[in-house]
């Protein structure tokens, strides 16, 4: 089907799911995607208070589901291609909540983290990535995500990244 012969919500959904075209470059979408996530983070950061700011990475991670659900059947392309990565910004917010984002080695420190728990998949980021449909794009990277987290904690509170 042509994208112009497609529904409204699908090519929306698809937008939306590919990072507003960050998952459609070439080489290293979720690279890209995850990139991506950094100001949806920085902004989920600036809200008031922790609980504010978890209901708002909830928010952003259900509504993942049905939208990365849909546009991985409107691409038709397998279970999760990879120019799907509303999962890596997604997810990126939770390696970064409640950490201080004023410092950009917390930034890059979390960056590269996340990539590394999300591209190894460790237990049980793999087993999660079979769950059907968006559900099972999205939760593997929540995994990534509390993983990074936890380590990205430990390095912030053991001076890890220097004064």
């Amino acid at each position: 089907m042509s994208t112009a012969s497609q529904p409204l919500l699908d090519r929306l959904a698809v937008f939306i799911a590919t990072g507003c075209g960050l998952g459609r470059i070439p080489f290293a979408p979720g690279t890209f995607g995850t990139l991506g996530g950094i100001p949806l983070a920085w902004a989920i950061g600036k809200l008031p208070g922790q609980a504010w700011q978890a209901l708002a990475v909830l928010a952003v991670c259900a509504v993942g589901i049905p939208i990365c659900t849909r546009a991985v059947r409107a691409l038709g392309r397998g279970k999760d291609p990879g120019s799907i990565v509303w999962d890596e910004i997604a997810s990126l917010p939770i390696t970064y909540w409640g950490l201080p984002l004023d410092d950009g080695r917390v930034i890059v420190a979390g960056f590269v983290l996340h990539r590394l728990f999300d591209i190894t998949k460790p237990p049980p980021a793999r087993q999660l990535e079979r769950l059907p449909d968006g559900l099972g794009i999205m939760a593997d990277d929540w995994i990534a995500g509390l993983y990074s987290h936890v380590a990205l904690r430990l390095i912030v509170l053991t001076g890890v990244l220097g004064a």
